[in-house]
This record gives C-alpha cells, structure tokens and sequence, in this order.
C-alpha cells in the first residue's frame, strides 16, 4: 500500500490550495481516509476524514468551514480543498488510510490510522 500525497506550496494568507492523495497497491473505498497534519515544533493533529460510506465528513474546529475533504473512489484518491488559509495552516500534511474497513469510529485518532504518505508542505504567508 503506498499513499502519494501532493499539491502542497506557498500561498498568501486568505489564499487556497487543494491537496490530492493517491491510494495505490489495493482498493480503499471501503476505508475511512484521513488529513493530518504536523506543524514544526508541535504534535501530529487530526484535520479532516472522510467515512467509507455515504462520505459523511468530519473536521477539526480550527478548519471547519474552510477546508472541505472528498473523495473519488474510481481514481482511489481523497483530496483536501483548503480556502481562506491562515498562517498557523502551516504545516506538513499527511494523507492516511483507516486501518480496517467499514469502520465507524475513531476518525480523528491519528493511531488508528495504520498507512500514511510521505507528507506534502503547506507554507501561508501573512
């Protein structure tokens, strides 16, 4: 199983930026994916995941209503649209699959995810 994730960059505050994470090596869409994220200096931190079915979504407070997550099961992707980004949005951000299928719990528990890309760096600037 291997997670690629990109479309990290520098941006102004207020600015956007999509983040795409490609699934490879089995079919996830029956696997809660998720977006975490580690600032320099600071712990790993749940920002967004999407459910297996009827892609219910689920955010940390600090991004609601700016960031929306998704996902195409076709292409085994999940994406992270980020809009009106701020400077403590600064951060190395991590793509991960759920570690069992079908699940319905522990979204934002970061060690329950058990497969994670390499991290893409998402620079805001004020």
């Amino acid at each position: 199983v291997q997670l690629q994730a990109s479309g990290g960059g520098s941006v102004q505050a207020g600015g956007s930026l999509r983040l795409s994470c490609a699934a490879s090596g089995g079919t996830f869409s029956n696997y809660n994916m998720g977006w975490f994220r580690q600032a320099p200096g600071k712990a790993r931190e749940f920002v967004a995941a999407i459910r297996w079915s009827y892609g219910s979504t689920y955010y940390a407070d600090s991004v609601k209503g700016r960031f929306t997550i998704s996902r195409d099961n076709a292409k085994n992707t999940v994406y992270l649209q980020m809009n009106s980004l701020k400077p403590e949005d600064t951060a190395v951000y991590y793509c991960a699959v759920y570690g069992r299928p079908y699940a319905s719990t522990g979204y934002r528990d970061s060690a329950k995810y058990d497969n994670w890309g390499q991290g893409t760096h998402v620079t805001v600037s004020s």
